[in-house]
Protein backbone atom coordinates (compact mmCIF):
# COMPACT_ATOMS: atom_id res chain seq x y z
CA UNK A 1 0.00 0.00 0.00
CA UNK A 2 1.52 3.29 -1.09
CA UNK A 3 1.51 6.30 1.26
CA UNK A 4 -1.27 8.80 0.49
CA UNK A 5 1.14 11.59 -0.53
CA UNK A 6 2.95 9.28 -2.95
CA UNK A 7 -0.36 8.12 -4.45
CA UNK A 8 -1.38 11.74 -4.86
CA UNK A 9 1.92 12.56 -6.59
CA UNK A 10 1.67 9.60 -8.97
CA UNK A 11 -1.87 10.67 -9.88
CA UNK A 12 -0.88 14.30 -10.51
CA UNK A 13 -1.43 15.14 -14.22
CA UNK A 14 1.70 17.30 -14.51
CA UNK A 15 3.88 14.64 -12.88
CA UNK A 16 2.45 12.02 -15.22
CA UNK A 17 3.00 14.27 -18.25
CA UNK A 18 6.66 14.72 -17.36
CA UNK A 19 6.95 10.98 -16.82
CA UNK A 20 5.43 10.25 -20.26
CA UNK A 21 7.60 12.80 -22.10
CA UNK A 22 10.82 11.36 -20.66
CA UNK A 23 9.71 7.79 -21.23
CA UNK A 24 9.93 8.42 -24.98
CA UNK A 25 13.74 8.71 -24.76
CA UNK A 26 14.19 6.11 -22.04
CA UNK A 27 15.63 3.39 -24.29
CA UNK A 28 18.77 5.35 -25.17
CA UNK A 29 19.28 6.37 -21.53
CA UNK A 30 18.90 2.77 -20.38
CA UNK A 31 21.42 1.50 -22.93
CA UNK A 32 23.94 4.11 -21.85
CA UNK A 33 23.34 3.32 -18.17
CA UNK A 34 23.87 -0.40 -18.78
CA UNK A 35 27.13 0.22 -20.64
CA UNK A 36 28.37 2.55 -17.90
CA UNK A 37 27.62 -0.01 -15.20
CA UNK A 38 29.48 -2.73 -17.09
CA UNK A 39 32.40 -0.41 -17.88
CA UNK A 40 32.91 0.53 -14.23
CA UNK A 41 33.37 -3.10 -13.15
CA UNK A 42 35.40 -3.99 -16.26
CA UNK A 43 37.78 -1.15 -15.39
CA UNK A 44 38.64 -2.79 -12.09
CA UNK A 45 36.24 -1.14 -9.63
CA UNK A 46 34.60 -3.34 -7.02
CA UNK A 47 30.86 -3.92 -7.28
CA UNK A 48 30.11 -1.91 -4.14
CA UNK A 49 32.31 1.03 -5.14
CA UNK A 50 30.67 1.06 -8.57
CA UNK A 51 27.25 1.13 -6.87
CA UNK A 52 28.25 4.08 -4.70
CA UNK A 53 29.55 5.99 -7.73
CA UNK A 54 26.41 5.25 -9.76
CA UNK A 55 24.08 6.45 -7.00
CA UNK A 56 26.05 9.49 -5.86
CA UNK A 57 27.83 10.81 -8.96
CA UNK A 58 24.87 10.01 -11.27
CA UNK A 59 26.65 11.40 -14.35
CA UNK A 60 27.61 8.91 -17.03
CA UNK A 61 30.00 11.17 -18.92
CA UNK A 62 31.96 12.03 -15.77
CA UNK A 63 32.02 8.38 -14.68
CA UNK A 64 33.37 7.22 -18.03
CA UNK A 65 35.87 10.08 -18.24
CA UNK A 66 37.28 9.11 -14.85
CA UNK A 67 37.50 5.35 -15.51
CA UNK A 68 40.57 5.36 -17.81
CA UNK A 69 42.37 7.60 -15.35
CA UNK A 70 41.53 5.31 -12.43
CA UNK A 71 42.63 2.26 -14.41
CA UNK A 72 45.91 3.98 -15.34
CA UNK A 73 46.62 4.83 -11.69
CA UNK A 74 46.43 8.58 -12.27
CA UNK A 75 46.66 10.91 -9.26
CA UNK A 76 43.40 11.51 -7.43
CA UNK A 77 43.57 15.23 -8.16
CA UNK A 78 43.64 14.53 -11.91
CA UNK A 79 40.68 12.10 -11.65
CA UNK A 80 38.63 14.64 -9.69
CA UNK A 81 39.70 17.43 -12.04
CA UNK A 82 38.57 15.49 -15.11
CA UNK A 83 35.19 14.69 -13.55
CA UNK A 84 34.83 18.32 -12.45
CA UNK A 85 35.53 19.66 -15.95
CA UNK A 86 33.14 17.21 -17.58
CA UNK A 87 30.41 18.18 -15.10
CA UNK A 88 30.89 21.94 -15.43
CA UNK A 89 27.86 22.00 -17.68
CA UNK A 90 25.70 21.34 -14.63
CA UNK A 91 26.53 24.83 -13.38
CA UNK A 92 24.78 26.17 -16.48
CA UNK A 93 21.97 23.65 -16.09
CA UNK A 94 21.41 24.70 -12.47
CA UNK A 95 21.30 28.36 -13.45
CA UNK A 96 18.68 27.54 -16.09
CA UNK A 97 16.56 25.66 -13.56
CA UNK A 98 16.82 28.24 -10.79
CA UNK A 99 13.74 30.29 -11.85
CA UNK A 100 11.67 27.10 -11.88
CA UNK A 101 12.76 25.90 -8.42
CA UNK A 102 13.72 29.00 -6.40
CA UNK A 103 10.40 29.06 -4.50
CA UNK A 104 11.02 25.61 -3.03
CA UNK A 105 12.70 24.93 0.30
CA UNK A 106 16.45 24.36 0.44
CA UNK A 107 16.01 20.62 0.97
CA UNK A 108 13.72 20.32 -2.07
CA UNK A 109 16.04 22.41 -4.24
CA UNK A 110 18.94 20.11 -3.38
CA UNK A 111 16.81 17.01 -4.09
CA UNK A 112 15.54 18.40 -7.39
CA UNK A 113 19.05 19.51 -8.31
CA UNK A 114 20.24 15.92 -7.92
CA UNK A 115 17.70 14.91 -10.57
CA UNK A 116 18.90 17.41 -13.19
CA UNK A 117 20.28 15.61 -16.24
CA UNK A 118 21.12 16.49 -19.82
CA UNK A 119 18.06 14.96 -21.44
CA UNK A 120 15.37 15.72 -18.87
CA UNK A 121 16.54 19.36 -18.77
CA UNK A 122 16.04 19.64 -22.53
CA UNK A 123 12.61 18.03 -22.25
CA UNK A 124 11.69 20.43 -19.44
CA UNK A 125 12.75 23.53 -21.37
CA UNK A 126 10.92 22.39 -24.48
CA UNK A 127 7.67 21.85 -22.58
CA UNK A 128 8.01 24.92 -20.33
CA UNK A 129 10.30 27.46 -22.05
CA UNK A 130 9.17 30.28 -19.73
CA UNK A 131 9.78 29.81 -16.01
CA UNK A 132 6.94 30.69 -13.65
CA UNK A 133 8.00 28.60 -10.67
CA UNK A 134 4.53 27.14 -10.36
CA UNK A 135 3.62 23.82 -8.78
CA UNK A 136 2.65 22.55 -12.21
CA UNK A 137 6.16 23.16 -13.57
CA UNK A 138 7.94 21.66 -10.57
CA UNK A 139 5.70 18.57 -10.68
CA UNK A 140 6.40 18.19 -14.39
CA UNK A 141 10.15 18.35 -13.77
CA UNK A 142 9.85 15.89 -10.90
CA UNK A 143 8.02 13.43 -13.14
CA UNK A 144 10.65 13.68 -15.87
CA UNK A 145 13.52 13.60 -13.39
CA UNK A 146 12.13 10.51 -11.68
CA UNK A 147 11.78 8.48 -14.85
CA UNK A 148 15.21 9.66 -16.04
CA UNK A 149 16.72 8.43 -12.75
CA UNK A 150 14.95 5.07 -13.01
CA UNK A 151 15.90 4.54 -16.66
CA UNK A 152 19.51 5.23 -15.73
CA UNK A 153 19.98 3.57 -12.35
CA UNK A 154 18.16 0.27 -12.92
CA UNK A 155 20.17 -0.71 -16.05
CA UNK A 156 23.37 0.72 -14.53
CA UNK A 157 22.98 -1.39 -11.38
CA UNK A 158 22.11 -4.41 -13.52
CA UNK A 159 25.27 -3.81 -15.56
CA UNK A 160 27.35 -3.62 -12.38
CA UNK A 161 26.12 -6.96 -11.05
CA UNK A 162 26.12 -8.71 -14.43
CA UNK A 163 29.35 -7.22 -15.83
CA UNK A 164 31.27 -10.51 -15.71
CA UNK A 165 28.66 -12.11 -17.98
CA UNK A 166 29.62 -9.72 -20.82
CA UNK A 167 32.67 -10.95 -22.78
CA UNK A 168 35.11 -8.23 -23.80
CA UNK A 169 34.80 -9.43 -27.40
CA UNK A 170 31.21 -8.15 -27.52
CA UNK A 171 32.48 -4.61 -27.91
CA UNK A 172 30.51 -3.07 -25.07
CA UNK A 173 32.34 0.23 -25.53
CA UNK A 174 31.16 0.49 -29.12
CA UNK A 175 27.58 -0.20 -28.03
CA UNK A 176 27.95 2.60 -25.50
CA UNK A 177 29.12 4.97 -28.22
CA UNK A 178 26.03 4.17 -30.27
CA UNK A 179 23.77 4.69 -27.25
CA UNK A 180 25.38 8.06 -26.50
CA UNK A 181 25.12 9.06 -30.17
CA UNK A 182 21.37 8.39 -30.10
CA UNK A 183 21.01 10.69 -27.08
CA UNK A 184 23.23 13.42 -28.53
CA UNK A 185 21.33 13.53 -31.81
CA UNK A 186 18.13 14.11 -29.87
CA UNK A 187 19.70 17.15 -28.18
CA UNK A 188 20.41 18.97 -31.46
CA UNK A 189 17.46 21.28 -31.07
CA UNK A 190 19.08 24.21 -32.91
CA UNK A 191 22.18 25.22 -34.84
CA UNK A 192 23.96 26.59 -31.78
CA UNK A 193 23.72 23.29 -29.86
CA UNK A 194 24.68 21.31 -32.96
CA UNK A 195 27.67 23.60 -33.52
CA UNK A 196 28.93 23.13 -29.96
CA UNK A 197 28.61 19.35 -30.27
CA UNK A 198 30.47 19.30 -33.59
CA UNK A 199 33.17 21.61 -32.21
CA UNK A 200 33.70 19.44 -29.12
CA UNK A 201 33.92 16.33 -31.30
CA UNK A 202 36.43 17.95 -33.67
CA UNK A 203 38.60 19.25 -30.83
CA UNK A 204 38.65 15.91 -29.01
CA UNK A 205 39.77 14.24 -32.25
CA UNK A 206 42.42 16.86 -33.03
CA UNK A 207 43.82 16.62 -29.48
CA UNK A 208 43.70 12.83 -29.34
CA UNK A 209 47.48 12.67 -28.87
CA UNK A 210 47.24 14.11 -25.35
CA UNK A 211 47.82 11.62 -22.50
CA UNK A 212 45.27 10.49 -19.87
CA UNK A 213 42.27 11.44 -22.05
CA UNK A 214 42.98 15.14 -21.52
CA UNK A 215 41.68 15.73 -25.05
CA UNK A 216 38.15 15.19 -23.72
CA UNK A 217 38.62 17.64 -20.88
CA UNK A 218 40.04 20.39 -23.11
CA UNK A 219 37.48 19.82 -25.86
CA UNK A 220 34.56 20.10 -23.45
CA UNK A 221 35.98 23.18 -21.72
CA UNK A 222 36.69 25.01 -25.00
CA UNK A 223 33.32 24.05 -26.51
CA UNK A 224 31.56 25.33 -23.37
CA UNK A 225 33.38 28.66 -23.63
CA UNK A 226 32.48 29.01 -27.30
CA UNK A 227 28.87 27.99 -26.68
CA UNK A 228 28.40 30.44 -23.79
CA UNK A 229 30.04 33.23 -25.81
CA UNK A 230 27.79 32.49 -28.77
CA UNK A 231 24.71 32.53 -26.53
CA UNK A 232 25.72 35.87 -24.98
CA UNK A 233 26.35 37.37 -28.42
CA UNK A 234 22.99 36.10 -29.71
CA UNK A 235 21.17 37.61 -26.75
CA UNK A 236 22.87 40.98 -27.26
CA UNK A 237 22.01 40.93 -30.95
CA UNK A 238 18.39 40.08 -30.16
CA UNK A 239 18.26 42.90 -27.62
CA UNK A 240 19.58 45.42 -30.16
CA UNK A 241 17.07 44.27 -32.77
CA UNK A 242 14.10 44.84 -30.46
Amino acid sequence: MLPPRLRQLLADPDFREGFRDMRAVGLGISAWGLVTGVAMVKSGLSVWLALVISLTVYAGSAQLAALPLIAAGAPLALVLGAAFCVNLRFVVFSAQMRPYLERLSLFKRVAYGYLIGDVNLVVMLRRHPVAHGTTEQTRYFLGGGTVNWLFWQIPSIAGIFLANLFPDSWGVGFAGTLALLAIVLGLMANRAVAGVIVLASALSTALFWLPLKLNLVLAIALALVVGMSWDAWSQRRTGLAM
